[in-house]
């Protein structure tokens, strides 16, 4: 009968088998040296000390077999406790283990003290399809001054009545938002200049926000409740905020504090990548609209799952808006075209337009504007 072996138990005889086959060895090599100067120069090892290391060396193949995960001394180190607990209590998406490095980084914190200050790696964690992080028991660090003159209610502010010590700029090489228009204006950070985006008709590629709801409302369908997709610093929210529209952002603050923003405008960030599960009810959502950040870049088939989770979370009647979309010409065509199709949506805009600036020139790009409505019955 074989009884089981703890692990102590086992790493104590490899221990105590390898310390065996050292002596046995050392005994050995100085029997040879002791030996006389006529001895043959390679010497008849004892039948008797090949027997013992044939044992010693059995029982280590046998005791490794019992235990065969015991990982190497000092090779790697030992689980975060914290994230042990959290595998037990909730599923980690399978996404995580496919980059220990990062998911170690991120779960190594002192328990009740200030969380490591490296959003960095939620982000490439996230990114990475680890999404919803692990759950920690740490404070995340925030400002050190009270906030108390936010614009409360337009979400249109100048730069010059928003105080910068709102955001954390450790991480950014920027420590502004004026910095932040100036190295580039079209980021979105200059919500004044904003305010004038979603408001006019300058091409077939525009959809005012009037426009939009004067749509609504000749189809007998409302509009409360929506989300923008890759929102960036939730200028449409802001927009559709005036006609007492709800819209929520999905935003990342992969180069700049994007959900910051949005909140700064008294609206609500959520921090998702595009490839994550809408976390919205099925059903309940009047408008999903898709910016900038939906585009060609996205692979077809995570692009065919965001489209389908947008058709979950969408009420019959209820509007899908492409705005914006860019891909080739010949990929609109033949791909993202039949795969827009798919869904069976009733077409109210499909407008093209050539992509003017130097890198879609090159490429032969074209701009989609689409808003398409969702029929009230399969």
């Amino acid at each position: 009968m074989v009884f089981p072996f703890t692990t102590m138990t086992l790493n104590l005889l490899l221990l105590m088998a390898m310390v065996a086959t050292n002596i046995l060895s050392l005994y050995h090599l100085t029997s040879t040296t002791l030996q006389s100067p006529n001895s043959p120069k390679h010497p008849h090892v004892p039948d008797q000390l090949l027997h013992q290391l044939h044992t010693i060396r059995a029982t280590i193949n046998h005791l490794t077999r019992l235990h065969p995960n015991t990982p190497p001394l000092s090779t790697k180190p030992t689980l975060p406790p914290d994230l042990s607990l959290f595998s037990l209590l909730s599923p980690i998406p399978s996404s995580c283990h496919n980059h220990p490095e990062l998911l170690y980084k991120y779960m190594s914190y002192t328990p009740f003290s200030l969380c490591p200050s490296d959003p960095d790696t939620a982000e490439s964690l996230i990114l990475r399809g680890c999404h919803p992080l692990p759950r920690r028991r740490c404070f995340t660090k925030t400002p050190h001054k009270p906030i108390q003159n936010l614009p409360l209610s337009n979400p249109f502010p100048s730069l010059s009545s928003i105080p910068e010590t709102l955001v954390l700029w450790d991480r950014y090489n920027c420590k502004s938002f004026n910095c932040l228009n100036r190295q580039n204006p079209n980021l979105g950070f200059d919500f004044e200049r904003e305010s004038t985006r979603h408001v006019s008709y300058k091409t077939e590629l525009d959809l005012p926000v009037s426009q939009l709801m004067q749509i609504a409302k000749a189809a007998k369908s409302v509009i409360r409740l929506g989300v923008d997709i890759g929102g960036g610093t939730g200028t449409f929210a802001a927009a559709m905020r005036r006609f007492n529209v709800t819209v929520v952002t999905t935003t990342m603050n992969v180069v700049a504090p994007y959900n910051e923003a949005v909140a700064v405008r008294g609206l609500v960030p959520l921090h998702v990548p595009l490839q994550q599960r809408l976390p919205v009810f099925d059903g309940v959502l009047d408008l999903v609209r898709c910016g900038h950040a939906v585009n060609r870049w996205i692979p077809v088939t995570v692009l065919e799952f965001l489209l389908f989770d947008v058709d979950r979370v969408l009420r019959g009647g209820g509007y899908l808006w492409l705005d914006h979309f860019f891909s080739k010409g010949v990929d609109l065509e033949k791909v993202f075209g039949p795969l827009i199709g798919k869904l069976g949506y009733k077409k109210v805009k499909w407008a093209t337009a050539n992509k003017t600036d130097a890198g879609g020139v090159k490429n032969g790009e074209v701009y989609l504007t689409a808003l398409l409505q969702k029929p009230v019955s399969r």
